[in-house]
C-alpha cells in the first residue's frame, strides 16, 4: 500500500481553483464550504500561479482584516512546487515533508489533475516516512 500513485489518490477530485483577481474573503468561504485546505491560484490562461492555503489565511489575517478587498494574487504562495500524477505517494509526502508544507498541487502537462495534502496519506505511508527520518537520524 505505500506505493500508491497520486493518480489514486487525486481521481475524481476536484480542486478548489480560482483566479489571482478574485478576493481573500471569497476564498476564505469558499475553503470553508467545500472544507478543504487549499486553492490554487490561476492566471486568465488558467496556467497555476499559486496557492492560497488556511495557513496563508492566518497569517493575513493577522495582518490586516481587509480580506473584502485584497486579490488572491497579492498574497498566494507564487509559484508552488507541483507533482504528477504518476509520482507515488510516498515520495510527494516526503517532498511535503522537507519543504515545510502541506498541499501539494498535482499537474500533467502544466494542466491542474488535483492537490493533495497530508491528510490524503495513509498510516502506513505516514510510517514509513517516520521510520526513513528516524534511520537518518541515526546514521548522522
Amino acid at each position: 500500500m505505500t506505493n500508491r500513485k497520486l493518480a489514486y489518490i487525486i481521481k475524481d477530485q476536484k480542486p478548489l481553483i480560482m483566479g489571482e483577481d478574485e478576493k481573500v474573503q471569497d476564498a476564505c468561504r469558499k475553503m470553508w464550504k467545500r472544507r478543504c485546505g487549499s486553492v490554487l491560484i490561476v492566471d486568465n490562461t488558467n496556467k497555476l500561479t499559486g496557492i492560497f492555503t488556511g495557513r496563508d489565511a492566518v497569517h493575513f489575517l493577522a495582518k490586516t482584516k481587509n480580506s473584502k478587498h485584497t486579490l488572491l494574487g497579492e498574497v498566494m504562495t507564487p509559484n508552488p512546487i507541483t507533482t504528477t500524477p504518476e509520482r507515488s505517494a510516498i515520495d510527494a509526502l516526503r517532498t511535503m515533508c522537507e519543504g515545510g508544507f502541506r498541499h501539494l498541487p498535482v499537474l500533467e502537462k502544466g494542466v491542474i489533475c488535483g492537490v493533495v495534502s497530508r491528510g490524503d496519506f495513509k498510516g502506513m505511508e505516514i510510517g514509513r516516512l517516520d521510520q526513513e527520518e528516524h534511520l537518518s537520524e541515526t546514521l548522522r
